[in-house]
């Protein structure tokens, strides 16, 4: 008997030499239940190099792109269309640190929903503190003060970046990290509005 050739494969799209389904018939895999890293082949982690996930989403996003199914039937334009979609959002997810450490804590069944009563009085008081300088820059219409407001919040936000590094992915404190994203997120608030409050000096 002659040996079976070993079946073709690839990660994201394949020819299926079986049955009709949705998949043989667009020549795509449905990659729709696939988690935000392994849609990319990445490890599931915090400190995700950008430049790779570039080159992951862009090989994917060239793969699946609508226009090379115009051609084809319904279902195949459906299910690229479908793919594209999901590439984006998870592009979109993976591309954002806040974004990311919280659909890492979300695959570890870690709630990261906007409760204030899980961030420490200290940093609660600090955070009224800079809303009140942004305040009071913003009535005396004070540019370099915004600036100063904005370098010391960016700053705090990279410290936090980096201890969500050590917390997710090398002591796998959970609650931890929920604690600092739920910080990142006020600060990216913030931060909003200081970018705001500048624009609208220099307009």
């Amino acid at each position: 008997m002659t040996p079976r050739a070993p079946r073709r494969r690839t990660r994201f799209l394949r020819q299926s030499s079986r049955g009709p389904d949705r998949g043989a018939r667009t020549g795509m895999h449905n990659d729709l239940s696939q988690g935000y890293f392994a849609l990319f082949d990445l490890e599931p982690c915090f400190a995700l190099a950008a430049e790779r996930l570039d080159r992951a989403y862009r090989a994917l996003a060239t793969r699946v792109h609508p226009d090379r199914f115009a051609h084809r039937d319904d279902a195949a334009r459906r299910q690229s269309l479908m793919l594209a979609t999901h590439a984006n959002e998870a592009y979109r997810t993976l591309k954002k640190p806040v974004l990311r450490a919280r659909y890492l804590l979300g695959l570890r069944g870690v709630e990261t929903a906007d409760k204030t009563a899980l961030l420490p009085r200290e940093f609660l008081i600090e955070q009224m503190e800079w809303r009140e300088a942004l305040a009071d820059a913003k009535d005396a219409r004070d540019i370099v003060a915004l600036e100063r407001l904005n370098a010391t919040v960016r700053h705090r936000s990279t410290s936090l970046h980096e201890r969500l590094v050590q917390q997710l992915d090398r002591e796998h404190d959970n609650p931890g990290a929920a604690e600092t994203v739920h910080k990142l997120m006020f600060l990216e608030k913030l931060a909003a509005e200081i970018a705001d409050s500048c624009a609208a000096l220099e307009n």
